[in-house]
């Protein structure tokens, strides 16, 4: 059998430096991004989607499907769209009532399973679903923007560019619910499935499903056709809040796995002796288009407004010398070394960019950024291997005093009433006795504080301390998953979930982050992703879109 070496690489950034939720909130989407890898995945087996299903008045209510064959399967969006009174339009998650409800379908549902999701994804929670609905959605439209571009047609011209490049979506999506939720397929149905066994494939699928009846559905009302380059920008907007942020702590493998592929692919690409005339040219390109993207990122909130201006400011210098940078011996890495002279931003930004040029390199790292196996936890024998591996991987944790009011002042509980993830103040709320346990630093302090000063064996300590259970499993696990996690206090009363909701975001795809506060934020995802007609060569060029390309 012939062997295969692995590409050279430089050592990769260390889990000290990567997983600090400052820099985990600076992230960006990457050709490595989950949307990214999917509609490779698509351009690949030339999928063609189909509409076999359009009944909609002249309103745009009813509903419709579209197929397409996928890794040797056919799904189905089933859309849904309702006439929603303004009064009850709201991003909330509290909301029972939305202008639009999807379900991707595993097949091609028949006129009785079209009719049972009509029936039941307007309802959300409320509806019932079987095991061929695999994802469950819902969205409400950019009520300005979609009336604008219903006018604009009408009248037999194209929308106003301005607004089609500032607002980016005719819908947002409120949730995109997979694995099991509300009684839709567990994900065990589909993990083994070609193209839909990396993480959020099918959810990917469905938002990008989504984009093409947003398009079609306001060229429905409007009564004409948007010009290309108009539906190109139009990509998916998305409200997203606390309910993302646990998911990142209670994933430690998927974390790990989607973080140490990420920095493998920067550290091959750093370790890459020289470019040639065509790499040099498209990083510069895509330097140019970064600062585009930056100037057309402007947000309502005047503190992240101010962290994108100076963004935009900072990139500028950046990039001033770039050629210079790309005439020296291993020319990604001189950028990447620069870059950790700025902001957080800027290194996060370069990497990205540097990552872009070398699909060859790096789009195969895709496949290890599942959990297929499950964790794989390396448990030390004794307590004496257990405090060595607390202070060799978990010095970060040692540090805080969660007796101190600041290093303890939030716990994260899951709501009754929505079975969603929340924040309250420990010393201000009711509620800390049903804390949910992210609180990882103060658990594996706590074990550190209660092992014993002679040696015993690790089961005899388990059974004398079942409450550190979970904390040495933590311990365990990192010794295979060295970024399985966030190095930071989650309870201190200086945590900021948006950190870690822009890390999830950015596998995803997302960009144009528009934070309402440090608990949610909006984004856009499929901005300047290839149309259902367009999945073919050059496709996959469409890293931090910016307007008209």
């Amino acid at each position: 059998m012939k062997d295969f070496a692995a590409p050279p690489q430089m050592p990769l950034r260390p889990p000290s430096d990567v997983m600090r939720l400052a820099r985990m909130g600076a992230m960006f989407p990457t050709r490595l991004s989950f949307l990214r890898v999917l509609m490779r995945r698509l351009a690949s087996e030339e999928v063609v989607v189909e509409r076999p299903v359009w009944n909609m008045c002249e309103n745009g209510f009813g509903h419709a499907v579209y197929s397409l064959k996928l890794g040797g399967y056919t799904y189905s969006l089933v859309a849904v769209s309702t006439d929603l009174p303004p009064e009850k339009r709201t991003d909330r998650v509290i909301a029972e009532a939305w202008d639009s409800a999807y379900v991707l379908y595993d097949g091609v549902p028949g006129a009785a399973e079209i009719a049972r999701i009509c029936a039941s994804a307007p309802k959300q929670e409320a509806g019932r679903f079987t095991q061929r609905d695999l994802v469950l959605s819902r969205a409400n439209k950019s009520v300005r923007l979609f009336a604008h571009v219903v006018e604009a047609l009408r009248a037999g011209t194209q929308p106003n560019a301005d607004m089609i490049r500032d607002i980016g979506y005719l819908m947002r999506t409120t949730a995109v619910y997979g694995n099991g939720k509300f009684g839709i397929a567990d994900r065990g149905l589909i993990e083994n499935r070609p193209a839909l066994e990396g993480p959020f494939a099918a959810e990917m699928l469905t938002v990008w499903m989504i984009r093409s009846f947003t398009h079609d559905l306001v060229e429905h009302v409007g009564q004409g056709t948007l010009e290309r380059r108009f539906k190109r920008h139009l990509g998916i907007g998305n409200s997203t809040g606390l309910g993302m942020a646990p998911f990142l702590v209670n994933h430690p493998v998927l974390l790990n796995n989607w973080m140490i592929a990420r920095e493998t692919g920067l550290a091959r690409v750093r370790a890459i002796p020289a470019f040639d005339a065509d790499e040099v040219a498209r990083i510069t390109a895509l330097a140019k288009r970064a600062a585009q993207h930056l100037e057309e990122w402007s947000v309502p909130d005047p503190e992240h407004q101010a962290r994108v201006t100076r963004l935009r400011a900072d990139w500028a210098d950046f990039t001033h010398d770039i050629h210079a940078d790309m005439a020296l011996p291993n020319p990604a890495d001189v950028i990447h070394r620069r870059a950790q002279t700025m902001s957080l931003d800027i290194q996060e930004l370069a990497a990205a960019m540097v990552l872009e040029p070398f699909g060859a390199l790096i789009d195969g790292l895709a496949e290890c950024m599942g959990d297929p196996f499950g964790a794989l936890p390396v448990y030390p024998k004794d307590t004496s291997g257990l405090r060595a591996d607390i202070n060799a991987c978990f010095a970060w944790a040692l540090t805080p005093d969660y007796t101190c009011t600041d290093e303890s002042r939030q716990f994260w509980y899951v709501s009754e009433a929505k079975q969603e993830p929340r924040l309250g103040d420990r010393y201000a709320e009711d509620g800390a006795h049903l804390e949910s346990p992210l609180d990882i630093g103060r658990r594996i302090k706590a074990l550190h504080s209660d092992l014993p000063k002679t040696t015993r064996p690790l089961a005899e300590f388990l059974m004398a301390h079942p409450e550190h259970g979970l904390a040495i499993e933590r311990v365990a696990l990192a010794k295979r998953y060295p970024y399985a996690e966030i190095h930071d206090n989650l309870i201190a009363r200086t945590c900021l979930p948006i950190d870690m909701l822009r890390c999830k975001l950015s596998f995803f795809g997302a960009s144009k982050f528009d934070p309402k506060s440090d608990r949610w934020t909006r984004i856009t995802l499929c901005q300047g992703a290839p149309l259902r007609d367009e999945l073919g060569q050059g496709g996959d060029d469409w890293w931090l879109p910016v307007f008209g390309a």
